[in-house]
C-alpha cells in the first residue's frame, strides 16, 4: 500500500546544477512528478530493483527502468540512493 501523504504532492524539489555548485544541500528547482513517478519513487525508497518495481506495478521491467531514469533526470540526481534519501528526508 502506498503512503500518499509521504509523497510531496504534484511537485518535487530537485537540486539544480547551479544550486548544487553553490550549496549542495539546497533544493532550488521545482519539477512535476507524475502519479506513476511518485509511485516509483516510493518503491525506490523501499530499495526495490527495477524488476521488483515492475512486478508491484504490473508493468514491464523496461518501463520501470524508464520511469527511474526520468525521475533521476527530473530531480537531477545520479543515483537511486539520492532519490531514496530525498524521499525519506
Amino acid at each position: 500500500m502506498l503512503r500518499w501523504r509521504s509523497i510531496r504532492p504534484w511537485f518535487a524539489l530537485g537540486r539544480g546544477r547551479e544550486a548544487a555548485a553553490d550549496d549542495p544541500g539546497s533544493p532550488s528547482v521545482a519539477v512535476a512528478l507524475t502519479l506513476r513517478e511518485r509511485e516509483v519513487v516510493e518503491l525506490l525508497a523501499q530499495g526495490l530493483t527495477d524488476k521488483e518495481i515492475a512486478a508491484r506495478l504490473v508493468i514491464s521491467p523496461r518501463t520501470a527502468e524508464g520511469h527511474v531514469q526520468r525521475i533521476l533526470r527530473k530531480l537531477e540526481f545520479t543515483s537511486r540512493v539520492q532519490v531514496a534519501t530525498w524521499f525519506c528526508g
